[in-house]
């Protein structure tokens, strides 16, 4: 009965991923998620609140995701670089997966300020973020290939950048130029942390 429940509750936070990246999450309605999940509203509101409330869920589940595929693809490897280049990679998924999730995250980030639940769910996000920074840094220090002053500091700047590059290839709206800032992105960061080879 609680797997059964859980699969339900995946399928409307699926429902709604797809409704906000097609709609916008402004216009998305509850109606809407449960046509997307195909299911009765009342489906969706048994197992949520409200809209703000199946948001909620929805953007916790996906940044814990996109965190926990972050960490495994750099625990896979063994050098400050290496995880690094991995995280970059993991991060610059693909055009698709990128901007479909940055058209919703952008919408999300756009509540936060009337919403003290996403404020706490984004700011757990960034933290997941910036330990995973700090992290790789920290190795690098120990392996002699970074010189940072302030690990905190670059950790931060290192999702700033991040973050920047992704947001600045949407808005060009041409995925052939996904590449080009994933390597802008990696070099930037490298040059944050004065990497020597």
């Amino acid at each position: 009965m609680v797997k059964k429940a859980e699969q339900r509750r995946k399928q409307i936070l699926k429902a709604a991923f797809q409704a906000a990246a097609e709609k916008g999450y402004e216009s998305v309605t509850l109606q809407d998620i449960a046509e997307y999940a195909q299911v009765s509203k009342g489906v969706t509101n048994y197992y949520f609140k409200n809209k703000a409330d199946v948001f909620a869920h929805l953007f916790e589940w996906l940044t814990s995701r996109i965190y926990e595929k972050e960490i495994k693809s750099i625990d896979e490897k063994e050098t400050a670089i290496e995880k690094l280049e991995a995280y970059i990679n993991q991060v610059f998924t693909s055009p698709n997966e990128n901007k479909t999730f940055y058209r919703v995250y952008l919408d999300f980030l756009a509540q936060v300020k009337n919403n003290n639940r996403y404020k706490e769910i984004n700011q757990q996000f960034y933290e997941n973020c910036w330990s995973i920074s700090k992290n790789i840094i920290t190795l690098g220090i120990q392996e002699n290939v970074f010189t940072v002053d302030n690990i905190e500091q670059s950790a931060i700047s290192i999702r700033c950048m991040i973050d920047g590059s992704l947001i600045q290839w949407l808005m060009r709206d041409d995925d052939s130029l996904h590449n080009y800032y994933r390597i802008a992105c990696y070099e930037s960061i490298l040059q944050i942390l004065k990497y020597k080879k």
